[in-house]
């Protein structure tokens, strides 16, 4: 299982190379352990239950503020976490992602800043596999590449769209809401259908059409803050052909109190080079 998206996405470098993804997908499913939420009743894949509706549209406001583009957020899955900001005010963002430990045959961090018009990427890689990447001794590890906007336009792994901020889409994980109810103050549980997740960003195509018909019900739980914005959303994965059970789960803070994201030092930027781009093509 591999999360996507940071462009709004850089989840999506967990499958730069085949060794990467076969260390990331052949874990134990540590980061879904946790049971399923119990959900009274049956539906029909695509349609909400009856007394579903009110809290259904909670969920859906719980999402609004996430476009205003002033935000911290985390992400996680099995062998991947992110951490960042959006600064929607200044044009800028930034991003760190992990993926893999120091068990892993091939571990990379990534810290991409934004401040349009400009993008720097810091690329660190480590494990016993690291140094079979094409080109890695040209990499120029330790150093902020700055990148050539030309070369990343499109690019979900290197841009970002100021349009579409949300590292999630979870306005989109919401609209797929197909039962919920309220557990508490601002608690909810329910499922949702994750047949349209890739297009929010959050879940990888070979994933969602391995689950099958579970695509249309999988468990999900929800917080929304005082204010009623979505805190965090925990979407739990079933295990699905060479992927383990895994929690995916996603986190907003700090609305409207976000700041600016620091562009590194002069002494710390190189060019990236050819390889650079090769290996997030």
């Amino acid at each position: 299982m591999t999360i996507r998206r940071f462009s709004t996405a850089v989840f999506a470098a967990a499958l730069l190379t085949p060794g990467l993804a076969a260390c990331n997908n052949s874990g134990t499913g540590e980061a879904g352990s946790s049971a399923s939420p119990s959900v009274s009743g049956s539906v029909a894949p695509g349609s909400a239950s009856p007394g579903t509706s009110e809290a259904k549209q909670a969920l859906l406001d719980s999402t609004n503020e996430i476009r205003n583009g002033n935000f911290r957020f985390t992400m996680s899955g099995v062998g991947s976490t992110a951490e960042g900001q959006v600064h929607q005010p200044s044009q800028s963002a930034q991003m760190k992602l992990s993926i893999g430990d120091a068990s892993s045959d091939l571990m990379m961090n990534l810290d991409l800043i934004h401040a349009k018009p400009d993008s720097w990427v810091k690329l660190d890689l480590g494990g016993k596999s690291a140094s079979s990447i094409p080109g890695a001794q040209k990499l120029n590890l330790g150093k902020y590449q700055h990148l050539d906007q030309t070369r990343i336009k499109g690019n979900k792994s290197l841009g970002f769209d100021f349009e579409k901020v949300d590292p999630a889409g979870s306005a989109v994980l919401t609209q797929g809401i197909t039962e919920v109810r309220q557990t508490g103050e601002g608690s909810y549980a329910g499922t949702l259908d994750v047949s349209k997740a890739a297009e929010a960003g959050s879940v990888d195509q070979t994933v969602i059409s391995a689950l099958g018909a579970q695509a249309q019900s999988v468990p999900f739980t929800a917080k929304l803050d005082p204010q009623g914005r979505l805190s965090e959303l925990v979407v739990q994965i079933p295990a699905a052909g060479q992927s383990a059970a895994q929690d995916i789960k996603i986190t907003y803070s700090d609305y409207g109190n976000a700041t600016a994201a620091q562009k590194p030092a002069a002494d710390q930027v190189v060019e990236a080079p050819q390889e650079f781009y090769n290996l997030f093509s």
